[in-house]
């Protein structure tokens, strides 16, 4: 997988996209967005965004629902409390500064825990997922949405030889999808319920694991993809 990411790395290179991240990735990510909230209101209640970033995404959000973001980059939080005090965001209980591989989190704390754009970003994404699965109840589930490497032909190549630039930006360009499923097979905690193909060309996707318990109310449709 080539030269793992540092939390220091990671640091530095949020702090410089902070003060251009929505003009950058607003447009482009916003199908994303968008996917991840529906599928996290299928559930509903207490939700935990994990990188949080600047916050664009939390005027979308019902307010209906009780909202925690928590992102490890103090200069992309700044604009995330700035968001929720001009637009009076009530619904959004707390922003902090926190490692998204140490969730300071009691178990089964949330409905949901959304994560966007961040399993590619993280030192560690199993020891990461691991923690979303600690702090979801039973019966509720973990969205993802992200970027996941291409598995053959030209698109491989390319994202195998960007790496080492993706990595100073502050990604992995060629994190695979296997390590989603192997981490899922070896958990037990957990059900894989929806894999979907997001624009722009399919490069990202939708991710739903369900917490493996007692169910909750929600859509009721839940269908895997293998």
């Amino acid at each position: 997988m080539g030269a793992a990411l540092d939390r220091g790395q990671i640091e530095k290179a949020y702090a410089r996209w902070a003060p251009v991240y929505d003009l950058v990735f607003g447009a482009v990510f916003e199908r994303g967005r968008n996917a991840a909230i529906a599928a996290a209101e299928r559930i509903g209640g207490r939700i935990l965004e994990v990188g949080v970033g600047t916050g664009i995404s939390l005027p979308d959000y019902r307010r209906s629902n009780r909202l925690i973001g928590v992102d490890l980059s103090e200069p992309m939080l700044r604009k995330a409390r700035a968001r929720v005090a001009i637009e009076a965001l009530a619904h959004v209980e707390g922003l902090a500064v926190m490692d998204a591989q140490r969730l300071g989190f009691r178990d089964g704390a949330f409905d949901v825990v959304v994560a966007q754009y961040v399993i590619t970003v993280v030192p560690d994404p199993e020891a990461t997922l691991d923690e979303f699965a600690r702090v979801v109840k039973p019966g509720g589930e973990i969205v993802l949405v992200n970027h996941l490497g291409a598995e053959a032909g030209m698109r491989r190549a390319f994202e195998h030889s960007f790496a080492p630039v993706a990595r100073k930006l502050g990604w992995r360009a060629e994190f695979p999808w296997r390590r989603l499923e192997r981490w899922a097979g070896g958990h037990g905690g957990v059900t894989l319920v929806e894999r979907r193909d997001m624009p722009p060309l399919g490069h990202f996707s939708l991710i739903r694991f369900s917490r493996n318990g007692a169910a909750r109310g929600g859509d009721g449709q839940r269908q895997g993809r293998g």
